[in-house]
């Protein structure tokens, strides 16, 4: 427990200290945006190329790992449809409680588990994204779209938003180029070691930045709904398919702390920009990141027990 928390503590007091730079105005406004973009669209995709491209993949189990990560969502999935079947959930709010309930923070995630297991666990969460977050951001537009719009998504809106996502197209990428068998230049490679080692830093202050204290406030039923599944369901659940796919230490415990990830603060854009109920998904976010720093060290205790 306490190796866990030594982990993940410096992790969650980043995301405090970056609320607390713009709740008191320690930074101009206009940092933030600009820092969000720098981050998501060169610093953090630098390391995620870089670790792929250099990662031995062959001693990585990688089809247990994606079965036991899309088994634990889909099944999270179902039953948040059976529960809007049952239940007449509007689409708006539908939308934005499945969002919450099925797409990781790949910032705490990424963070999480390099300080955990080093670069064993940055790659292990490299292949997670690259498993995970194609499917789960087209599934998120379909459903947006569906429920939010009342429409049905084009195949071309659906391969432009894989295709400008940063971080995708860096993990495939990045994928691409270990399988052609060449090196990275030494100069490449450090360069882009010192963008990645910026990421992880700015994307949890900007994390903490992001989370919105009156949104969390007016939340209700939905935001604790889409937090269950999140926070405890579907971690659970990934736990229990890796053991039975005969998954063990850092792979295992990193399939578990992927999917036990709060939100992603993307889901309150993709909300506001697809027709979802927004500010829901502003508060799903915010209370999931506040009790993340309570389950998820819950939750990691379960692979070593």
């Amino acid at each position: 427990m306490h190796s866990i928390l030594v982990a993940l503590a410096p992790i969650f007091l980043l995301i405090v200290m970056g609320f607390v730079l713009r709740q008191r105005q320690l930074l101009a406004e206009t940092f933030w945006l600009p820092c969000e973009q720098l981050n998501y669209f060169y610093l953090f995709p630098a390391l995620m190329f870089s670790q792929v491209a250099k990662a031995n993949l062959a001693q990585f189990p990688v089809r247990p790992i994606a079965v036991a990560l899309l088994g634990a969502v889909g099944i999270g999935a179902l039953l948040l449809y059976a529960w809007r079947a049952w239940s007449k959930q509007p689409g708006s709010v539908f939308s934005s409680v499945i969002q919450g309930a099925l797409r990781p923070n790949t910032y705490v995630g990424v963070a999480a588990a390099a300080a955990m297991f080093g670069s064993t666990g940055l790659t292990l969460t490299s292949i997670s994204i690259a498993v995970a977050i194609p499917l789960l951001n087209v599934a998120s537009i379909i459903i947006l779209v569906r429920y939010g719009n009342g429409g049905t998504p084009s195949f071309r809106l659906l391969a432009k938003a894989l295709v400008k996502n940063p971080v995708i197209s860096a993990v495939l990428l990045g994928a691409l180029f270990n399988f052609s068998g060449l090196s990275l230049p030494s100069v490449a490679d450090q360069m882009l070691t010192i963008l990645g080692s910026a990421s992880l830093p700015l994307g949890l202050l900007a994390v903490g930045a992001g989370l919105d204290v009156e949104a969390a406030r007016s939340a209700r039923g939905p935001v604790l709904q889409s937090t269950l599944v999140k926070l405890l369901l579907v971690p659970l659940l990934t736990l229990w398919f890796g053991i039975a796919l005969g998954l063990s230490g850092p792979a295992l415990t990193t399939i578990v702390l992927f999917n036990a990830l709060p939100c992603t603060p993307s889901a309150y854009i993709m909300a506001k920009l697809l027709g979802g109920d927004h500010r829901l998904a502003a508060g799903i976010i915010t209370v999931q990141t506040a009790l993340a720093a309570i389950t998820m060290p819950l939750i990691l205790l379960l692979p070593h027990s």
